[in-house]
């Protein structure tokens, strides 16, 4: 693998927005949040898929960025473009191995026990980026719906007329599990208009946002997607793009846990104890080594 290289800055705007804004779901969102719109969208626990909790249920709407201040539209400075090699058939849809953590790490500067500890908090407890074979664990959050949505000429009126799956809570008895409830929600919200749907929502393993594609070097939200559907070492070089590019990296290397889960998660990581947790998980990785 190429070494990574830094490109010039993203500019005033984009420092200032990362600080302020996270660039993934909060995690943990607290049960009974509603969203801000008619019919709130009440925060629900996840179900297991596969002996996994996703790590986002809904996320609270104040704990995401305006989209003036995501929308990729307007930047005017190129990612950082991490390679990522083609898979063969056999290999789509592989867990990560100790050599993929390995070599992202080398290349980022980091310790694999610090990628590790990102992975505890965002993935659940299996650690797993699938729902099912090409099917991301996502979460689609009607927070962030509604303010893409718009942007891309839909009217929310006409949507919630068209698909009210879109704006209902995620009904897991009647798709079955979790992950299928917010499948039925992305895929209603696809057909109205493809975009926006997918800057909508929260995907893999990391659980970046779709509103981030540029930021995890991708030239389009409908290549991100593709490439978090193919495999979880794809999902971990997207991750090492928006953390590179996000002004996350020199954190993640130096170990500086609030200052990573504030840009990472936003201004609530610190009474959610992400730090903590993520210091406390990376202790456990470390002792592991050894």
């Amino acid at each position: 693998m190429k070494n990574y290289r830094l490109v010039t800055a993203l500019g005033w705007w984009l420092s200032a927005a990362v600080v302020s804004a996270p660039c993934v779901a909060d995690t943990t969102a607290t049960p009974g949040a509603t969203q801000p719109e008619p019919e709130p969208l009440t925060t629900e626990p996840p179900v297991p898929v596969s002996n996994q909790s996703p790590a986002v249920p809904f996320p609270a709407p104040d704990d995401f960025p305006d989209p003036e201040d995501t929308d990729p539209e307007g930047w005017d400075k190129p990612a950082v473009i991490l390679p990522i090699d083609d898979l063969t058939p056999d290999s789509r849809f592989s867990r990560l191995s100790e050599e993929d953590f390995r070599e992202v790490a080398e290349e980022l500067g980091v310790e694999v026990a610090a990628i590790k500890a990102v992975v505890d908090i965002e993935a659940g407890k299996a650690h797993e980026g699938f729902y099912q074979p090409g099917k991301p664990i996502i979460n689609f959050d009607l927070s962030m719906y509604r303010k893409f949505a718009p942007r891309h000429g839909v009217s929310l009126k006409s949507a919630r007329k068209k698909a009210p799956v879109i704006f209902a809570r995620p009904d897991r008895r009647k798709y079955g599990s979790y992950q299928a409830a917010q499948y039925a929600r992305l895929d209603a919200a696809r057909a109205i208009e493809e975009e926006s749907a997918l800057e909508s929502a929260f995907w893999g393993m990391f659980q970046i946002g779709g509103f981030n594609w540029k930021l995890c070097g991708c030239e389009s939200v409908e290549e991100f997607v593709e490439k978090m559907s193919r495999s979880e070492r794809d999902q971990l070089e997207l991750f090492a793009n928006l953390i590179t590019n996000c002004g996350m990296l020199d954190a993640l290397q130096k170990k500086k846990w609030l200052a990573f889960a504030l840009k990472y998660n936003g201004p609530r990581a610190k009474a959610r104890g992400y730090h903590t947790r993520m210091a406390s998980s990376y202790a456990r990785h470390k002792s592991s080594e050894k």
